[in-house]
């Protein structure tokens, strides 16, 4: 019985017949990327947590409680700061797994992968569950840091390679689809989880134990869903109607492929590793910062008053509060948004030339902040925020395709896991540039309102250096190629399409209603999330 269960799981089991319509692939991506998004929503727990012990006001833990005995108090709440590190341990162990199980992904197939992804996610917020309960902080940590941030790596990179393999005509717009999903995530959670909570709330719990179960046991059901979902093409699939181009000897896209034990080898590898670090540092040290960013930049400026942020009495900050996060609101419209546009955009303009656009437009807007924050003009400073956060959202959906174009896609999800080390550290190098030269301004007297003019041409700066990795970026040698007369490394369980092989083009006899219930699985959620965000967007002009 367990074999038969297992079998289903093997990569072989997961070849489309012919006939099967790959429109039905993005959503399983999607099922999967939109429960571990939630990862960028987890500070709405913050809060609450900071409160379970004593409910309505924290109990403070003792001065001489540091940060290790904190992990095991059962007599005191835990500080924000402190559960902001399972944040930090979410794309730690985002990058980290991603990079050492790519390879094992690539070798067992997606739905295998993805299927442990679900345990790893659903799981850990199950055991996290236990720790709210128990009160014991590591067991947070455990739960949803370390054994959650495996399954955020091992959901994040399972779909990339299938859905390349699947449009090679638009890798793109497919990998755009499904990143988008993970940019969404937080959009459909957050506001689900604040619903819960204050359903489960009473006069001795806050509420976030049992939601955490409740959000383990939905995620559950729709990523085994997308995980179950998965078809990879046959080698030697094609669309129908679509016939590869003809490539230029030096163009940047090839059609043969690398073997991801000698990407660390190749210059290729680690200029893109710095542009990804480059535009995700400078795009995550702005989402970290957003909300206090603008409150403290316009200050009373937000509802109509002529007054700096120091001079603001608690209802007018309570209310300028409000108008920033509506800021937050919008940027996370931007980010998702900014990750189907510009990979979409990025088949057309190709990856050189759209990384190109980010980082020049970026260091412009990143420039031009400071001008229209001290002529007091919100509505510039706030479109160019909103173009940034579409740029770093665009990156993160532009480099799976970047990645299948220089190094082939026979091997893109396990290099694809390796260069996400480049987010992780990212993760760390952004928000201390932004934070600790905030701290580091007001220290010195610079007034709040001018506290981020430096940091604004630092990140600036970033932009640059990601600039100059992408210009030198030019196409693999040939070296690195693999033989596949000699060595298909791919998958033993494929066959590898030699020049003989007559390509199986695609055909349409999956039914539409099956397309449309795939398709209404994730829209609708997804639908439900983009409401929510609007109207909280919608505080930020009213």
């Amino acid at each position: 019985m367990t074999d038969s269960i297992l079998g289903f799981l093997d990569k072989h089991r997961t070849i489309a017949a012919p006939g099967f319509n790959r429109w039905l692939v993005p959503p399983a991506a999607l099922a999967i990327h939109l429960c571990i998004g939630m990862a960028y929503g987890f500070s709405v727990f913050w809060l609450p947590l900071s409160k379970a012990v004593g409910i309505k006001e924290a109990v403070a833990c003792a001065a001489d409680i540091g940060f290790f005995q904190e992990l095991f108090v059962t007599d005191c709440d835990w500080k924000i700061a402190t559960l902001g590190w399972m944040y930090t341990l979410f794309f730690v162990f985002l990058g980290s797994s991603a990079a050492l199980w790519g390879g094992w992904l690539e070798k067992v197939g997606p739905r295998k992968a993805a299927v442990v992804s679900t345990c790893c996610w659903c799981g850990g917020m199950l055991f996290s569950a236990l720790g709210i309960y128990l009160h014991q902080f590591w067991m947070m940590l455990l739960g949803s840091g370390v054994i959650g941030g495996i399954g955020l790596g091992l959901g994040y990179i399972s779909p990339v390679s299938t859905l390349i393999k699947w449009f090679p005509d638009r890798r793109g717009m497919a990998t755009g689809m499904a990143i988008m999903g993970f940019g969404g995530g937080a959009m459909i959670g957050s506001p689900l989880a604040t619903l819960l909570m204050k359903q489960f709330a009473s006069a001795t719990d806050v509420g976030v134990m049992p939601t955490f179960v409740v959000m383990a046991l939905i995620y559950l059901v729709f990523m085994l869903t997308g995980a179950l979902s998965y078809r990879i093409p046959a080698e030697d699939w094609q669309p129908k109607g679509w016939t590869p181009k003809v490539i230029a000897k030096n163009s940047m896209i090839t059609q043969h492929h690398v073997d991801v034990k000698d990407v660390f080898k190749i210059k290729q590898f680690w200029l893109l590793w710095g542009v990804l670090c480059m535009n995700v540092s400078a795009g995550i040290g702005v989402i970290g910062m957003s909300s206090p960013m603008l409150q403290e930049v316009f200050g009373g400026k937000l509802i109509g008053l002529d007054k700096t942020y120091n001079e603001l009495d608690k209802p007018q900050l309570a209310a300028i509060a409000a108008v920033a996060a509506g800021f937050t609101a919008l940027l996370s419209l931007f980010n998702i948004g900014g990750r189907f546009f510009w990979a979409s955009m990025s088949d057309k303009l190709g990856r050189k030339l759209t990384f190109i656009t980010f980082f020049v437009l970026g260091c412009g807007l990143f420039i031009s902040v400071p001008g229209s924050a001290q002529a007091g003009d919100k509505l510039l400073f706030v479109c160019a925020f909103c173009i940034i956060l579409s740029m770093y959202g665009g990156g993160f959906a532009t480099i799976p395709a970047y990645l299948a174009d220089l190094f082939g896609t026979r091997m893109v999800g396990a290099i694809h896991g390796r260069l996400l080390t480049a987010w992780a550290t990212a993760g760390i190098l952004g928000p201390v540039i932004v934070n600790y030269m905030r701290e580091y301004q007001l220290s010195i007297g610079i007034p709040r309102e001018q506290a981020y003019n430096q940091t604004m041409l630092v990140l600036a700066g970033m932009l640059l250096i990601g600039l100059a990795c992408n210009l030198l970026i030019k196409p693999v040698a040939s070296k690195w190629f693999i033989d596949d007369s000699e060595s298909p490394q791919a998958s033993p369980e494929l066959p590898i399409a030699t020049t003989a092989t007559k390509p199986i083009t695609a055909t349409s006899s999956t039914h539409p209603i099956w397309l449309l219930l795939a398709w209404s699985i994730v829209a609708i959620p997804l639908a439900w999330g983009i409401y929510k965000t609007l109207i909280n967007a919608a505080k930020f002009f009213s």
